[in-house]
């Protein structure tokens, strides 16, 4: 389960003033909350949060690192690994609670991130870092867990694990082809067990 929280965002250039930048964070997640980050602008933020342009450009080199910091302060830190005894109950309650997620406004913006980070090398290698990558971690933990009891093919690596089982949600978030609803999540985990889980001796 996925629950707000992510660590602070780095400091960057001379000292920030605190109500400023509350402001400015505040604003940004309004506006993300009605129009997409590529139609969200540094002047509809220094506009709303009722500061000069230039104050965010000491702070920030552009308004996707705004929007990421505004994003990630709100989404907080805590990452719930589920644990019920089994690797394929723990995915399947992981994917139901991220598509879920993924399918909220907070979560719809993230996803505006990973198609605003084409464009921007630097602001995708942070969404990546900050965002990602702990996320990821937290779920090698389920994968590890599974192995060690003997649930999944060591020969499997963990990585390619969680594509398998996250990369569908991904691309019918993206293309909407399909449905996405907790019925795919556990057809997508069961589907993926198929290959990867050691049988089971009568």
């Amino acid at each position: 389960m996925v629950k707000p929280a992510t660590p602070p965002p780095k400091r960057r250039g001379r000292q920030r003033s605190v109500a400023a930048e509350a402001a400015i964070l505040k604003a940004t997640l309004e506006l993300l909350g009605k129009k997409s980050l590529n139609d969200v602008t540094s002047e509809d933020i220094a506009r709303k949060a009722g500061v000069s342009k230039a104050t965010i450009y000491k702070w920030w080199p552009n308004k996707n690192l705004v929007a990421l910091d505004a994003v990630g302060a709100r989404l907080a830190i805590d990452l719930m690994v589920p644990d019920t005894g089994s690797a394929k109950k723990d995915f399947t309650r992981h994917l139901k609670d991220t598509i879920v997620f993924y399918k909220s406004p907070m979560g719809r913006q993230l996803c505006q991130f990973l198609a605003g980070g084409q464009n921007d090398p630097e602001f995708l290698d942070l969404f990546r870092k900050r965002f990602l990558k702990p996320r990821r971690d937290s779920l090698l933990v389920i994968w590890q867990r599974g192995v060690d009891r003997g649930e999944i093919r060591r020969e499997f690596d963990g990585e390619l694990v969680l594509d398998l089982i996250f990369g569908p949600m991904v691309y019918r978030l993206m293309a909407g082809h399909g449905p996405l609803d907790e019925q795919e999540a556990v057809a997508i985990t069961e589907a993926v067990f198929c290959g990867i889980a050691l049988p089971i001796d009568d």
